[in-house]
């Protein structure tokens, strides 16, 4: 996050200088009136390279894990429901958590907190531990006075996130060990065993004999993979780092996300498990009192796609001219019908937020029969391909060895 210096001066007439991390020039001027100072300059903090002092950004080794921000939401809520200062519930909760991450950005939103800002603008300065939706539903907690059970309700929002990304990993996990093992088994094989084989049987049937069709494929591959290793190699890695660097650009990301939504089998995991988000994250922004459009928004940002969010962006628009949010839903070729239903009944009701959970419980559950099913598949699909790999260079050596056996007899 960029640093800015600041020139301001507070109640008593005192100039007071400083630094201060935010996004903008206007969340630093929002951040310093809040504290009540008078902002009068606001510069970014220019960074030149110093050799002296290179930081090298380990942060990815020292995340927040999701069960670090559970303990800590549903904490938070039982001190505050408590009626425990917000200050103090922050101090004992940064003292007793074991995350250092977490204790750090605990730290620095204590001290926030203690200058007079918002809880949810502080954890706003945090973005790679409190998300967008996290952030607006404690500022709608905040402004409703009813945070305590607005962190209840993320704290059980959170689990049912990470229990569906534990499932689909745990679910690919089987068959990617699999297909690693058949890749490394077809090319030590390939590499090392064929040629020897091949070299014995060209030494007793002599050069000019005539191998089958199986043996000379093989033994080809076998002679382009140890003759053009520095082709091949490189050119498999650069593959791989071309195509992770292109989807993390605007367009490679979309495309990527597209072919997700058009895949076989993935893209009825993806709809599922986005409509099952969407469901509720937006029940949790909708009970928490976030206007319609700003819950649209929000949680568009938390779906994980770009193609569904653009969707449901679309339908941000329509509701901006007056209709209802399940009329362009109804509209949508991602969306399932039942959703747009359901969604008019709760519209119809006054209770969109209890009908949403319905439906999030109803396609979460649909996930985990779909994913159960899927490892139920895929482990056998695996298991005759890396059989039919060995196979293949098991028929090519016996075959003519076979034949060889023969024409001694």
């Amino acid at each position: 996050m960029p640093k800015f210096t600041y020139n301001a001066v507070n109640k008593k007439g005192e100039n007071v200088n400083g630094t201060i991390e935010a996004s903008t020039k206007e969340a630093v001027a929002d951040t310093l009136t809040k504290q009540g100072l008078k902002p009068l300059l606001i510069k970014l903090q220019k960074t030149g390279f110093d050799p002296n002092n290179i930081n090298i950004n380990l942060s990815f080794l020292d995340r927040v894990r999701t069960k670090d921000l559970v303990i800590f939401t549903r904490q938070l809520s039982t001190m505050v429901n408590a009626g425990v200062p917000l200050v103090r519930s922050l101090a004992t909760l940064q003292n007793q958590t074991q995350s250092k991450k977490l204790k750090t950005v605990l730290a620095a939103v204590t001290k926030d907190v203690e200058a007079g800002i918002q809880l949810a603008d502080a954890l706003e300065k945090h973005p790679s531990v409190f998300s967008e939706v996290y952030v607006n539903m404690v500022r709608a907690g905040e402004a409703g006075g009813i945070l305590d059970d607005i962190l209840k309700k993320l704290a059980f929002q959170q689990e049912k996130d990470a229990s569906i990304k534990k499932k689909l990993k745990g679910a690919m996990t089987y068959p990617a060990v699999l297909m690693f093992i058949t890749i490394i088994a077809f090319f030590a094989l390939t590499i090392f065993v064929v040629p020897k084989i091949g070299a014995m049987v060209k030494s007793l049937a002599g050069e000019d004999a005539t191998l089958p069709i199986q043996t000379t494929i093989m033994l080809g591959i076998s002679d382009f993979l140890r003759g053009y290793w520095f082709i091949w190699i490189p050119a498999i890695v650069g593959t791989i780092i071309a195509l992770r660097a292109y989807i993390k650009t605007k367009s490679g990301k979309r495309n990527f996300h597209l072919f997700l939504l058009k895949a076989p089998i993935v893209k009825t995991i993806v709809t599922k498990v986005a409509v099952a988000r969407f469901s509720r994250t937006f029940a949790s922004l909708m009970s928490a009192g976030v206007t319609v459009l700003e819950a649209i928004h929000t949680t568009s940002g938390a779906i994980g796609n770009i193609i569904i969010a653009e969707e449901l962006n679309k339908a941000a628009e329509a509701v901006k001219n007056g209709k209802q949010l399940s009329e362009p839903l109804s509209e949508s070729k991602i969306f399932p019908a039942i959703v747009s239903q359901m969604l008019a009944v709760g519209e119809e009701t006054g209770q969109t937020d209890t009908i949403l959970i319905k439906v999030a419980d109803f396609y979460e559950e649909e996930v985990d029969t779909l994913v159960d099913s899927m490892s139920s598949i895929i482990e056998p699909i695996m298991i005759v391909i890396m059989g039919a790999m060995v196979g293949l260079i098991a028929a090519s050596v016996i075959g003519p060895i076979s034949s060889l056996t023969k024409q001694i007899k």
